[in-house]
């Protein structure tokens, strides 16, 4: 990565894997310090005509350290590329973790909305939005079983500039607030109505909006039209459902802001039931969200093993490698669809 770079080319070549349209990401070492990082690498090409996007979630990465948000390392630059050094995440996703568990409950889904929260206020309070909150941009930092969650992807982010209003219509359909959709000037609001969705497909397994007619959708999103469906949400507590109605709400005046989230019982009391509701919600999330939105990838966890058998200059026969074609719930950093990249280029 340019003349000053200490990352090994030879360890870029064998873990090089595609990562949507616009961009690749590798898994490197640092030499002097052994250090195990992520490597989006953006051809300048590609960033013709989209300086101010790529330009935007780099100054928005500067600003940011938290323990639940994934960091910008360092930047290098060559004549062909930009490469940006990611924080290594590779303990996979959100919704593969959970089918993965034999036992999940309300508890444990509430310390998982606890750390989003905690997160996002972060970015608040620094006038940072997050516009594009979503299960897949939700990952472990790593494969421990108490390992934390850590946010990804700020390429739709914004800094709120003084006095400045947002207006631009972006994000993921299913996840977006109502004043998104109205196209109407939004605020911080946004970032805590995507929470709330999340919250309620953690609770159930499927998302509170679903329609194959986009239109139909979106009205659904407009009016903020879902239901607590039986039998899915019988044995969720009214604790719970009480804290996802107060961050879906409409009106983003009377939305629960991350603070007041965090304040509800639900997250900061004991009203998070302990009951398993593993079988039902990972039941639906396999059928709700498997062909669509759950991708094949390298097992990461795999992949720095093999690193480290290469570097010592020893090899295990038989040892079976990670493949393309194997279904991996693991993941460095979380690659788009190439479809959904071009529409969120369009729309921003």
């Amino acid at each position: 990565a340019g003349a000053n770079s200490c990352f090994c080319p030879i360890i870029f070549l064998f873990l090089f894997f595609s990562f949507g349209a616009f961009s690749e990401v590798v898994l490197a070492e640092e030499k002097r310090t052994r250090k195990l990082v992520a490597i989006k690498c953006i051809p300048k090409k590609a960033l013709e005509g989209k300086e101010n996007s790529i330009e935007n979630e780099i100054a928005v990465l500067h600003k940011i350290k938290h323990a639940n948000i994934v960091s910008l390392e360092d930047i290098y630059e060559s004549k062909s590329h930009l490469y940006l050094v990611m924080q290594l995440v590779s303990g996979g996703e959100l919704f593969d973790r959970i089918v993965e568990k034999g036992f999940y409950t309300e508890k444990d889904a509430s310390k998982l909305i606890r750390q989003i929260l905690d997160a996002v206020k972060y970015l608040h309070d620094m006038g940072i939005v997050h516009r594009d909150l979503k299960p897949e941009n939700l990952l472990y930092y790593s494969m421990d079983e108490d390992s934390k969650i850590m946010i990804s992807d700020f390429g739709l982010s914004k800094i709120e500039g003084s006095g400045s209003v947002m207006s631009t219509a972006c994000g993921t359909p299913g996840y977006v607030a109502p004043e998104v959709l109205a196209q109407k000037p939004y605020s911080k609001a946004v970032d805590c109505w995507s929470i709330g969705v999340i919250a309620y497909i953690l609770l159930c397994g499927y998302p509170p909006f679903y329609d194959e007619n986009d239109a139909k959708l979106f009205e659904q999103i407009l009016k903020a039209e879902y239901e607590f469906d039986s039998p899915y949400w019988d044995d969720i507590s009214d604790s719970a459902k009480d804290f996802i109605v107060h961050l879906m709400e409409r009106d983003p005046k009377l939305r629960y802001t991350c603070e007041q989230a965090l304040q509800h019982p639900w997250i900061a009391g004991d009203t998070a039931l302990d009951k398993n509701i593993h079988e039902s919600v990972s039941a639906q999330i396999r059928k709700n969200f498997a062909k669509s939105k759950w991708k094949q990838a390298f097992n990461a966890t795999a992949v720095v093993r093999h690193m480290r058998r290469l570097q010592l200059g020893t090899s295990q026969e038989g040892q079976t490698q990670p493949s393309p074609q194997s279904p991996r719930h693991g993941r460095l950093l979380l690659p788009e669809d190439p479809e959904e990249e071009e529409e969120e280029e369009k729309s921003s």
